[in-house]
């Protein structure tokens, strides 16, 4: 198993090379103005002890340990022990709104953005609990399966946006049978679905599929994005507000929070409801919501330990600048005074 400590010292691998092209602009130019003082041939009688190859030898020392010292500061790690866990915790699967709606402005930076700050957040606060991502517009979709890797789940969560499903429209039911399909069969203990939506459900069977999750022991939390007010759905191009999303009759869409529809969705498994225009308030909700719940051991599983290697390149960067630093720039003439064959 590999794995980098700091992956966000890879750009610095550019330095090797900038350092190597430097180089050879600034002999380029050296030997154009020592050419001005005097020829080629001349200049060797001046300097007879001067080494051709030395000089670009030393540069290889410095690019090498240039390379290992990057190397040790991204911190290269490998897996070395595996050890058996048991992990105590809850299941927990959170359901993102994609549809278009959640582009609307009407919370900053946006309804989708919000929820991607306030899940974010809230992984970094989980231990031992079991999460999974899913995306749903028009139509449901598994972003990340049931997983106690809390990095990979942050790494989705980056990908997500309004464009990653094709059917528009915003299906909670179908949503919340996906969900059905991460939870063991069998148990119907330390489940919860975690709902983030602005509400507008434009699809039946909302809850017809919260009386399925509650037979299932499947607890929904709904926290609402947008304000009753509500606001416009902008349409951008390159970061910059173009128009906005207008019906059939050319005017302006307004979308707007439905909490209704929301709070009986979650009151339909004995869940709660809270509004997430706080995003340190929502935070706290998914806490609490979990610390109230049952905590299961799950199956036992195999965790791979990673241990730094950074040192090692650390020595080898060492050994590298040291080479540069005693091999001197001039002929070695004790290597011509050696006659080896008499």
């Amino acid at each position: 198993m590999f794995d980098l400590g700091n992956p966000q010292y890879q750009y610095l691998f550019i330095l090797p090379l900038f350092v190597w092209v430097a180089y050879f602009i600034f002999r380029s130019w050296r030997n154009k103005k020592r050419d001005e003082v005097a020829d080629f041939f001349l200049w060797d009688q001046i300097h007879p002890n001067r080494s051709k190859r030395k000089p670009v030898v030393k540069l290889a020392f410095r690019i090498l340990g240039l390379i290992s010292l990057v190397i040790a500061l991204v911190n290269p790690k490998i897996g070395t022990r595996i050890e058996t866990i048991t992990r105590k915790g809850v299941d927990v699967v959170f359901a993102i709104d994609v549809s278009k709606s959640m582009l609307a402005e009407d919370l900053s930076p946006s309804r989708i953005l919000k929820a991607k700050q306030i899940l974010s957040k809230a992984i970094d606060g989980l231990v031992n609990d079991r999460i999974g991502i899913i995306v749903y517009a028009g139509k449901a979709y598994a972003q990340l399966p049931l997983t106690t890797d809390y990095t990979a789940a942050k790494m989705f969560l980056r990908t997500i946006d309004t464009d990653m499903v094709p059917t528009q429209g915003t299906d909670i039911g179908n949503a919340v049978e996906m969900a059905l399909s991460y939870f063991e069969s069998g148990k119907k203990q330390n489940r919860a679905l975690f709902i983030l939506s602005d509400g507008e459900s434009h699809e039946k069977g909302v809850l017809k599929a919260g009386k399925l999750a509650s037979e299932n022991g499947i607890v929904i939390y709904s926290i609402g994005l947008g304000t009753q007010e509500g606001g416009p759905i902008p349409i951008k191009r390159n970061g910059i507000v173009k128009s906005y999303k207008k019906d059939r009759d050319d005017k302006v869409v307004v979308t707007k929070m439905d909490p209704e529809m929301l709070q009986q969705l979650a009151v339909s498994t004995e869940g709660s409801f809270m509004d997430g225009s706080n995003t340190k308030e929502a935070i706290s909700f998914i806490k609490n919501s979990l610390s109230k719940m049952e905590k299961v051991e799950s199956e036992t599983e195999m965790y791979t330990d990673y241990e730094d290697q950074f040192q090692w390149f650390l020595a080898i960067a060492l050994f590298f600048f040291t080479l540069d630093l005693i091999v001197p720039n001039r002929k070695s003439l004790w290597l011509r005074k050696i006659k080896l064959f008499g």
